[in-house]
C-alpha cells in the first residue's frame, strides 16, 4: 500500500483507473485467504491513519480520498531458490480475481484489469509504503 499524490493504471494503451491523492493498493492473494480475510483488510485499510493531520503526524484515516487496486499476484513469488521465481503460492485466478474484487467493492476503488498486463504509474506522497498481511 503506497500514499500517492496521484496514480493511474493503463491497459494497452488506454487508462482504466486513475486516482488524485490516495492509496494504491498492490493486492496480492494466495491460496488460503478468504472472504473474510478481504473483509478484514478492507475495513483496516480504510481505517488505517497514515495520512497527515494538522501538525504534520500521520494520524488521519483515508476519509474522502481515493483507492486505487491493482491485482499483484508476483506479490507471492518465492525466488529464494534459483534464479526464476516461483509463484506457487498465489492463488489460482478464479479465487484471486473473486477475492480481489470483493476487496475493490469494500474500499469502492477504481481498479485495474485482473490478469492484464498492465502499466502502474504513481506519485509517492512521503513516501509512506506499507505491507499488510493478514494472519
Amino acid at each position: 500500500m503506497q500514499r500517492v499524490s496521484r496514480a493511474s493504471v493503463t491497459v494497452g494503451g488506454e487508462v482504466v483507473g486513475a486516482i488524485g491523492p490516495g492509496l494504491l493498493i498492490l493486492l496480492g492473494v494466495t491460496h488460503d485467504d478468504t472472504e473474510a480475510d478481504a473483509d478484514r483488510l478492507a475495513a483496516k485499510v480504510l481505517a488505517l491513519r497514515v495520512f497527515p493531520d494538522e501538525e504534520g503526524r500521520m494520524n488521519v484515516a483515508l476519509g474522502g480520498r481515493e483507492v486505487l487496486c491493482v491485482s499483484q499476484f508476483t506479490l507471492y513469488g518465492d525466488a529464494r531458490r534459483g534464479n526464476r521465481p516461483s509463484f506457487v503460492a498465489a492463488a489460482p485466478g478464479e479465487h484471486a480475481e473473486r477475492l480481489y474484487e470483493r476487496f475493490c467493492d469494500a474500499t469502492s476503488a477504481q481498479r485495474g484489469v485482473f490478469g492484464a498486463h498492465m502499466d502502474v504509474e504513481l506519485v509517492n506522497d512521503g513516501p509512506v509504503t506499507l505491507l499488510l498481511e493478514m494472519p
